[in-house]
């Protein structure tokens, strides 16, 4: 289903992501709990897509497995990293032909020594691209491709001055992007501040939270690393430190965080929430739980 009828039936989005599986062991474990998701009912999932395209054909394999053995709506990750404009036109082509409806588009990480250049340096670039691709009339729906891209509310770490990342994500949102989805936050207070410098920027289009519970003290370290600068709250770090070498602990802390986290969310007319699952299904049932819904459904 295009972005457009899924914001148009859902006045609150609730999704998940999902990453591929790297062999045989995780597809089976990932598979085992699909049911899990598809009981929750969520608007759509996405699909990582790895550091320079490193997944590519994993991707695609769980995208499509997605679309024709599940009730899920898939959405692929696509980034720039290591991608010529003939890699991004297969990979689109297939993604029509497959009836993928809608593309979340990502600068990616940053080419490394030995890789093939990218022909697109920023995100922008790709957002351009699969709109005139979109103008072709490739795709079965007339309008194309609905396009997703990324927001920071706790800023990007390569660009330092926030002026000029909302400058950034403003082009993003001219170039054609329908949607936005946020990066991991754990303080709603810097979400909230982010919307609201969104607006005075002049962008108005419908903008996700992405929320990932805390479930390991390992995960937490990850986190850290992989997002680039998060911010941990102090009454969070301090919940967690509490329960010691407790795993059962930890986690319970974790989804108790996300679930207030979400709670201020909805209270505030957030319009989406993009739940960062790790292929796991427990946390995500907890959450929904907690908020007193059966299925995302019960959100709309």
């Amino acid at each position: 289903m295009h972005i457009a009828d899924i914001l148009k039936r859902d006045s609150v989005t609730a999704s998940f992501e999902f990453f591929p599986p790297r062999n045989d062991a995780g597809w089976d474990s990932l598979f085992h709990v699909i049911a899990d998701f598809e009981r929750l009912q969520p608007s759509f999932v996405s699909v990582t897509y790895g550091a320079a395209g490193s997944t590519r054909a994993r991707t695609h394999e769980l995208v499509v497995r997605l679309k024709t053995q599940t009730k899920l709506d898939p959405i692929p990750h696509l980034t720039c990293a290591n991608h010529t404009c003939g890699d991004i036109e297969n990979i689109l082509t297939q993604y029509a032909q497959c009836g993928v409806s809608n593309i979340l588009a990502l600068r990616g990480d940053a080419p490394q020594a030995g890789q093939t250049a990218s022909d697109f340096p920023h995100a922008i670039d790709l957002v351009r691209f699969i709109r005139k691709f979109n103008e072709r009339g490739i795709h079965p729906d007339p309008r194309g491709f609905g396009i997703g891209v990324a927001g920071f509310p706790e800023g990007h770490p390569d660009t330092p001055n926030t002026l000029l990342q909302m400058d950034h994500l403003r082009a993003k949102v001219d170039a054609g992007a329908d949607y936005i989805c946020s990066q991991l936050f754990f303080d709603n207070a810097a979400f909230f501040d982010w919307q609201e410098r969104c607006q005075l920027a002049g962008i108005q289009i419908p903008v996700m939270a992405g929320i990932m519970p805390v479930t390991s003290i390992a995960g937490l370290k990850r986190m850290a690393d992989l997002a680039g600068g998060t911010k941990f709250p102090a009454k969070l770090l301090r919940a967690v430190q509490r329960c010691g070498d407790d795993a059962a602990s930890v986690e319970r802390v974790g989804i108790h965080w996300a679930t207030e986290q979400c709670m201020a969310l909805l209270d505030k007319g957030v319009r989406g929430i993009h739940l960062y699952t790790l292929n796991k299904s427990d946390a995500t049932r907890a959450i929904f739980q907690n908020l007193g819904v059966k299925t995302a459904a019960d959100l709309r």
